[in-house]
């Protein structure tokens, strides 16, 4: 395994274990040959190296942290929240230890197996009460034993009531970590003490959002510090873990501006997230840059309360100043509706004034001054609402009734997202249902997955052209170049054999009488398999040859061109692809189309010795750049074995690909004539986007350019015989 080796690279240390290189373990007698190893082998520590390859995200791992870590993570905030689910004298008895224990739990017994070994305050779970959040605590870092004496009932204003708290759940094994601010009490009550926290909590969370949006724009930004802005009571930190970022905003020691009594404590958010960046090939030759960006934890509530004291007073439905509209069934089909009705969510928008602003949580203000109550079917709130709220007479409350295609554009959005919720929640459990939900709380993921897989695959520009299509933005490639005006280019190949020559002879004496036919077999004099200057300068002599021919009146003159590219030998088809694309002439470039390459294949030529197949079989079937594959032997024969494991083989390889039986390279089907000579089977947007998957960088001539030219030259043995 090491033989003709100078240098052997060694992960000498597990990742977030530096270690010592020591040589020493390695000066062993025997290992590797006579004498000893280290004299003759230089050994050198590759673990930084791998652990930067471990540490990349493709759209596998990516999966992986959805599906996995990420439902595991939302689990421990169910956990949380359920030490709530209460009365309110049980929830007064509640201590920092009892409601961050789920937090704990799952990050010390996730420490056992994990490789991070950051202990800063940021990378630990806590949950702090009132005054007790302040700097001084939240930056101790000591939270493994919290105090069980901080009750929620002692820990505010000289041991009052707590107005708040500030939790942050961490997971041991990845990137994931994010902090939320509660409240306890009437938040909205228009009083300057709680409501201030409120509104500081919310102006933070407004700032971390905007930092994520703006961080994913700056391209040129690679590394973020520890922290970007630091004041006496401010905090914005940006913390690395990988690819995935963690983004913190904390405002420290808020004093009691009512009162003057002290410290409030403090509020923190935070959000981790992750980004993704095409760079774009404009048509002027500048390159751009495409972001996205998903918050990984926007699933986690950012504004939750509880009511600790005095009586629990129902809100009313219409508040004053308020004037509500109703999406549901017409005024003379309301009980109808609400019976029959059993997958449709009823949406409640009450549009309200200014003047009840201060008596609104902050979290329920918007911009349109607009909030709106779903009701879900299926449930006794559904019958009640249709029975009590939309019934005729009912005193105090005037619906005016929308149709689905009145409501506005952000409208149909709410009610779009709780119709999927409705969906999600319809689901039984299970795989499919964490699927949807993730699609559900993450309303954005689906997008982010298609850009992020363009993104993880090269760094290589895309063409501005091909990136809606690459985005599933559109199904159609906009191309406002006449395509009739374009040489259409049919590309045969295959490996030898395989008569592909008489394929090309059939297709011209078939079609002879429907156009000009041209027809380029590629040298094979030539140490290469394809020589891309000499197709470049056949094609640059085509087109000169077209110019001349164009004024002459003939009819001939002016039939359509075709031309027929013969491949022979182990030619890779990619290589004949990326010459026309980076043709240096640009008249040239635009004036050829290829529409469809066709692979011969002979199942005779296919196998060498011991079945082994032949070298670039396979990739001369590969998906996104062939559209069919013409079998011209064994298809008289019913059901050839050999043919059928063929077959399997080259469709496990190229699901889409189209199989035409030519017995001799004889096309007997009008049908599969019409598929080798298709104008537009290479562009088809599916192809387009497994192309730039499959080869990134073959628009500009980049795949496959760290690779030696190889030339074969074998001797071998025919397999003929049945598999």
């Amino acid at each position: 395994m090491v033989r003709d080796c100078s240098r052997i690279g060694i992960p000498f240390s597990s990742q977030g274990h530096l270690q010592i290189f020591d040589m020493f373990w390695f000066a062993l007698e025997g290992i590797g040959g006579d004498g000893f190893f280290t004299m003759k082998y230089e050994l050198m520590d590759v673990s930084l190296d791998l652990w930067k390859a471990y540490s990349k995200v493709d759209p596998n791992s990516l999966e992986s942290l959805l599906d996995e870590d990420l439902m595991t993570f939302e689990h421990q905030w169910a956990n949380f929240f359920a030490n709530f689910d209460t009365e309110i004298p049980f929830m007064l008895e509640l201590s920092e230890s009892q409601t961050g224990e789920p937090f704990r739990s799952y990050f010390s017994h996730g420490l056992i197996s994990s490789h991070i070994t950051d202990n800063s305050p940021s990378r630990q779970p806590f949950a702090l009460f009132g005054t007790h959040s302040s700097r001084e605590n939240l930056n101790s870092g000591n939270f493994s034993f919290p105090s069980e004496g901080h009750l929620l009932r002692n820990t505010g204003l000289a041991g009052s009531i707590a107005k708040h708290m500030v939790v942050q759940c961490v997971s041991p094994k990845g990137p994931l970590a994010c902090s939320r601010t509660y409240f306890f009490g009437a938040t909205h009550t228009p009083y300057l003490g709680n409501k201030l926290l409120s509104q500081i909590y919310f102006a933070v969370v407004e700032a971390v959002l905007a930092g994520i949006e703006t961080f994913s724009k700056t391209s040129h930004v690679t590394k973020v510090g520890a922290s970007l802005l630091t004041t006496e009571r401010l905090l914005l930190a940006c913390n690395p873990g990988g690819p995935q970022l963690t983004v913190t905003m904390a405002v420290y020691d808020i004093p009691d501006l009512l009162a003057g009594r002290g410290c409030l404590g403090s509020v923190v958010f935070s959000e981790s997230f992750l980004t993704s960046q095409i760079l774009v090939k404009e048509k002027d030759g500048s390159i751009s840059t495409e972001t996205s960006y998903l918050v990984l934890t926007a699933a986690i509530p950012r504004s939750a309360s509880w009511l600790v004291s005095g009586p629990l007073i129902p809100a009313k439905l219409v508040p004053e100043g308020g004037r509500p509209h109703g999406e549901g069934p017409p005024p003379g089909d309301r009980q109808k509706r609400s019976q029959d009705s059993t997958s449709v969510v009823a949406s409640l928008f009450i549009e309200y004034k200014p003047s009840l602003l201060p008596h609104l949580p902050v979290q329920l203000h918007t911009p349109n001054n607009v909030l709106m109550i779903a009701v879900f079917p299926k449930s006794a709130l559904y019958k009640a609402f249709y029975s009590q709220v939309t019934s005729p007479g009912n005193s105090g409350v005037t619906l005016k009734v929308i149709q689905d295609n009145c409501l506005s554009a952000e409208q149909e959005r709410l009610h779009s997202n709780m119709q999927k919720l409705f969906e999600v929640l319809s689901y039984p459990a299970g795989e499919r249902w964490n699927q949807v939900r993730l699609l559900t709380s993450l309303p954005d993921l689906a997008s982010f997955l298609q850009h992020f897989t363009i993104s993880s695959v090269s760094q290589e520009p895309v063409m501005r052209l091909h990136l809606p299509v690459l985005l599933q933005q559109t199904e159609d490639i906009p191309n406002n170049e006449k395509e009739n005006d374009k040489v259409v280019i049919t590309i045969l190949t295959g490996l030898p054999g395989c008569q592909s020559s008489e394929l090309c002879s059939f297709l011209v004496t078939f079609n002879k009488e429907y156009g000009r036919w041209l027809v380029y077999r590629q040298t094979m004099d030539s140490p290469e398999c394809f020589s891309a200057a000499h197709f470049q300068k056949y094609l640059s002599g085509v087109l000169g040859s077209q110019h001349s021919r164009s004024s002459r009146p003939s009819a001939y003159h002016r039939k359509k061109v075709r031309l027929l590219v013969v491949l022979q030998g182990y030619t890779d088809v990619i290589d004949v692809v990326q010459a026309l694309q980076t043709h240096p002439d640009a008249d040239v470039k635009a004036s050829f189309a290829i529409g469809a390459i066709t692979t011969c294949v002979e199942p005779l030529s296919s196998y060498m010795e011991h079945r082994f197949l032949f070298p670039k079989f396979l990739d001369q079937c590969s998906q996104g750049l062939v559209s069919n594959v013409v079998f011209t032997s064994h298809t008289t024969e019913q059901r050839s074995p050999l043919l059928v494991q063929l077959q399997k083989l080259i469709r496990a390889a190229n699901s889409s690909v189209s199989f035409i039986l030519a017995e001799n390279g004889i096309v007997t089907r009008n049908e599969d004539i019409e598929l080798i000579l298709s104008e537009n089977s290479f562009s088809d947007p599916q192809m387009l986007a497994t192309r730039y998957l499959m080869y990134p960088g073959w628009q500009v001539s980049l795949f496959g350019k760290i690779f030696e030219p190889v030339t074969f030259n074998m001797c071998t043995n025919m397999y003929t015989g049945s598999p």
